[in-house]
C-alpha cells in the first residue's frame, strides 16, 4: 500500500493507527513515534516452536509472534557474527562494510558510518546496549566491550556470569578450546546467576528507569551461542532417546562443492550417542535463552510499553545441528543463511500472522527508522519491510543474497548464494571452484544439487545474474 503524506500541528504529531495497518506520516518530531526493544541471539537458528519444530520449547518466542509478525524467509547476508552484526547495525551490505571475519572492525573501513543505533541517539533517544549487539568473542571476551562501538550508545551493561566463571566444567571436542568448537555443560545454579540472566536483569532495570523517556534498548544473549550452557533442568526438557540426528546418504559430500563442506574432524569423529548430546545441549541452551527472554517481556506488559514499544526479535544468522553432515556456521545452506525475524508494532492489524515474504538482515534499519516516523539514511542497501508489516501477502524482494568467504592456498574466496522463492543458487569463486543448484518447491532440505543436470543450465544463467561478481 502507498502511504499519503499529510500535515499537523508542531508538537501534535502522533502515531496513527489505522484499520488497514499502520499510516506513517512526516518526519517526527525528536521524541520519534516508538521505543525500540531490540532483541538478538547469537546463533539462533529456527529449531523454535514458532516456526514448527516438534521438540524445541520457547515459549517467549511464541509470545513476540503472537504480538507481532513472523517473517518466515529472512535471510542474513554473512553466516559469522562479526559480518553479519557489522552489516545489519550499518545497513551495508558486507562488500560495503569489508568485514569478512570475527576480528575487523567495521569502523575501519567506514569510519563515518552512521550505525541503527547511532542513528536512533542522534534522533534524541536514549541508547543503551545489554550484552552481545556488535561483535565479541563467546565466551573468551564475555564481560567486555567487545568490537563495540562506543559512539552508538549511551550506556553499555557487559554481564559476566557463572557460565563464564566455570569453564573448567565445561565438556569441549577439542578439551580447553571453547567458542568455535562444539561444547556444553548442564550447569548448577539458577538462571539469575548465567550470563544471560544477569543481561535480562540489568535489561528489566533499564526498562523501568526509562520507560516515560523514548529509548532504544538492545539486548543481546549469548546464548545459544556454543558453548551451550544452561542449567541443568533445561537439559532435562530433551532426553537423549529423543532427539533425532539427521543424516545424510553415503556419498553425498561427493555431490556438492568442496568450499560447501566445513566439517571439522573433531566434529567428523562424533559417534551418534555423542551427536545427541550436542543437540540436546543446543536445545536447551535455546530453551534458556527463551526464558530469559520472557523475563524481559514480563517487564514489558508490567510497565505497560507494549503500546508505546517496537520489539524486534532475532539472531545473526542461522546454525547447523547435523543437517547436511555439518555443524554451526558459515555454510550457504538454507540452515546457516535463514534466521529467526519477528517484528511487533503497537496497533498492528496482522498481529499474530506471519509472512513468506523473502526479507534480509540489511532491511531492519530501514525498516526501523521508519516505523518510527523518521527518513532512512539514503546510503543503505535494504528494502523497509512497513509495506509486508501492513500486508503480510506481499512477496517481498525477488531475491535474498548471503555470502561467505573461503582461504585457498592462503587466498581468500568468495561464495555468494541467492534465494529466491523457489531456488537456492550458490556459486564459489564466481562458479570456478564450483556452483550448487535446489528447488525448494521439490527439495526443502537442499540435499539434491541439480547444478551439473543440462535442463536446468537457463535457471542457472538467469539466476547467476542476481550474484555479485568478484572477477569481471
Amino acid at each position: 500500500m502507498r502511504y499519503k503524506s499529510f500535515r499537523c500541528l508542531a508538537g501534535l504529531m502522533l502515531a496513527l493507527h489505522v484499520a488497514n495497518g499502520i499510516a506513517l506520516g512526516q518526519e517526527s518530531p525528536h521524541r520519534g513515534r516508538y521505543n525500540v526493544l531490540f532483541i538478538i541471539s547469537d546463533d539462533l537458528n529456527t529449531n523454535l516452536s514458532a516456526y514448527h519444530h516438534p521438540l524445541v520449547k520457547s515459549p517467549n518466542v511464541d509470545r513476540v509472534a503472537q504480538w507481532g509478525l513472523k517473517f518466515e524467509r529472512a535471510y542474513c547476508q554473512f553466516p559469522l557474527c562479526n559480518p553479519s552484526r557489522a552489516s545489519f547495525l550499518t545497513g551495508l551490505r558486507p562488500d560495503r562494510t569489508r568485514v569478512y571475519d570475527n576480528s575487523v572492525h567495521f569502523r575501519e573501513n567506514i569510519p563515518d558510518c552512521v550505525t541503527l543505533p547511532e542513528f536512533f541517539r542522534k534522533k534524541g533517544y536514549f541508547t543503551a546496549r545489554v550484552g552481545k549487539i556488535f561483535h565479541y568473542g563467546v565466551p573468551t571476551q564475555i564481560g567486555t566491550s567487545g568490537l563495540d562501538d562506543p559512539q552508538s550508545w549511551d550506556l553499555v551493561v557487559n554481564p559476566r556470569g557463572r557460565d563464564k566463571d566455570e569453564e573448567a566444567k565445561i565438556f569441549s571436542l577439542v578439551p580447553g578450546q571453547f567458542g568455535g568448537t562444539l561444547s556444553w555443560l548442564a550447569a548448577e545454579g539458577t538462571d539469575e546467576e548465567q550470563t544471560d540472566g544477569i543481561g535480562a536483569t540489568e535489561a528489566i532495570k533499564l526498562l523501568e528507569k526509562h520507560q516515560h523517556e523514548r529509548f532504544f534498548l538492545a539486548v543481546g544473549f549469548y546464548r545459544p551461542h556454543t558453548p551451550y550452557v544452561a542449567p541443568r533442568k533445561y537439559f532435562d526438557l530433551y532426553p537423549l532417546e529423543k532427539i533425532v540426528v539427521p543424516s545424510i546418504p553415503p556419498g553425498y559430500f561427493d555431490t556438492i562443492p568442496q568450499l560447501a563442506i566445513t566439517l571439522k574432524k573433531e566434529e567428523a569423529a562424533m559417534d551418534d550417542n555423542l551427536k545427541k548430546q550436542a543437540i540436546q545441549a543446543y536445545y536447551a541452551a535455546i530453551t534458556f535463552m527463551d526464558a530469559q527472554l520472557g523475563r524481559v517481556l514480563d517487564a514489558v506488559e508490567r510497565l505497560h510499553l507494549r503500546d508505546s514499544t517496537i520489539i524486534v526479535m532475532t539472531s545473526d544468522h542461522g546454525y547447523h545441528m547435523h543437517e547436511h553432515g555439518l555443524w554451526q556456521k558459515r555454510t550457504l545452506f538454507e540452515e546457516s543463511t535463514r534466521v529467526p525475524l519477528l517484528i511487533a508494532v503497537p496497533g498492528m492489524q496482522h498481529a499474530g500472522k506471519s509472512t513468506r515474504a523473502i526479507v534480509e538482515m540489511v532491511d531492519l534499519y530501514p525498516t526501523l527508522a521508519e516505523l518510527c516516523g523518521f527518513q532512512p539514511p539514503a546510503n543503505l542497501d535494504g528494502t523497509s519491510l512497513v509495506p509486508i508489516l501492513n500486508n503480510p501477502d506481499l512477496p517481498g524482494k525477488e531475491a535474498a543474497i548471503t555470502q561467505v568467504t573461503r582461504s585457498v592456498k592462503k587466498q581468500i574466496v568468495f561464495g555468494y548464494t541467492v534465494r529466491t522463492d523457489r531456488w537456492r543458487y550458490t556459486e564459489w569463486d564466481d562458479g570456478n571452484q564450483g556452483k550448487e543448484l535446489y528447488d525448494h518447491d521439490n527439495d526443502p532440505q537442499e540435499m539434491h544439487n541439480l547444478a551439473n543436470d543440462p535442463q536446468y543450465a537457463e535457471v542457472m544463467a538467469k539466476l547467476s545474474k542476481l550474484l555479485p561478481k568478484r572477477h569481471k
